[in-house]
């Protein structure tokens, strides 16, 4: 039996579980990603679809995506390889490419304006080794690597990736811990953890999406915007109100077509609030 460490859940794994994840196992006695190099999904995005708005503006990014989540959104856009019943079979259906190959594709892109490799679609800290030993191979021919994520990981993960990525767009999915639990089968303290680290070794881009009767507070927004802008770097320096925050409009999908696609007059008056602490405020699906 094993105990995995890469987030709050500290799943015990005995030979051969599969963690809460969809993706760790439990292998020769360790947590290992199940899920290494098996990719679901891979695209040459423009760089704002990430989104990030404030790194190399107008470029395009190679987005690889893999399987597995470790929470549980009900308005989750990428069900079929995150937690939806379709994951079950990614291990059979997904393609096995190694670091080597991914970079090579990468640097054979370059020609379409590619500058790197993003993480993205599911949630890629649940097989950081993968992210780590890719992005150092990029690293070395001069790529750059962008985690798309959660934020839902130890800081030991962190740790492992951090030399070797460029930036990040994180979702803060709403700025209430009992929300974060019982709704999204998150926890708020490990994903605001994360971001204070974040930011002080990487470029960090946030994401809200405002979802009705979850994340359209305004007054959660308040909060929300005044902890980022409080956010600093590792000299001590205050820097959270130049922390690019993307605000974006929630539409039905998965388990959650209960209510109407959010009103662009409120992620308008959202983004209004943020803008009373942040500089950099951008709305999205608008």
């Amino acid at each position: 039996m094993t105990r995995c460490h890469v987030c709050f859940r500290h799943c015990e794994l005995n030979e051969g579980d599969t963690g809460f994840c969809g993706a760790r196992i439990c292998l020769n006695g360790k947590s290992v990603p199940g899920n290494y190099g098996r990719i679901t999904a891979l695209a040459l995005d423009p760089i704002e679809k990430k989104p990030l708005n404030r790194f190399f503006p107008g470029s395009r990014i190679l987005s690889a995506g893999s399987y597995g989540c470790n929470l549980r959104c009900p308005f989750c856009q990428n069900n079929d390889i995150s937690w939806g019943e379709d994951v079950r079979s990614c291990p059979e259906t997904s393609e096995l490419i190694t670091p080597e190959e991914l970079v090579s594709i990468a640097e054979k892109q370059k020609k379409n304006g590619n500058i790197g490799i993003a993480f993205t679609y599911n949630e890629p800290l649940i097989g950081y080794e993968f992210v780590r030993d890719t992005a150092k191979l990029a690293h070395e021919k001069g790529l750059k690597n962008v985690i798309v994520s959660n934020g839902t990981a130890d800081l030991s993960v962190l740790d492992e990736i951090a030399t070797y990525i460029d930036a990040m767009n994180i979702d803060l999915k709403c700025f209430d811990p009992e929300t974060y639990r019982k709704t999204l089968g998150g926890d708020m303290k490990m994903t605001v953890d994360f971001i204070t680290e974040a930011v002080r070794i990487s470029h960090v881009e946030l994401t809200c999406l405002i979802v009705p009767g979850i994340s359209d507070s305004p007054e959660l927004m308040r909060e929300m915007t005044s902890w980022i802008a409080s956010l600093k770097d590792s000299k001590g320096n205050l820097i959270g109100e130049n922390v690019p925050l993307h605000v974006s409009r929630f539409f039905p999908c998965f388990h959650m077509t209960d209510r109407p696609a959010t009103p662009v007059s409120c992620v308008y008056d959202l983004a209004d609030i943020a803008r009373e602490k942040l500089r950099f405020v951008y709305t999205g699906n608008c």
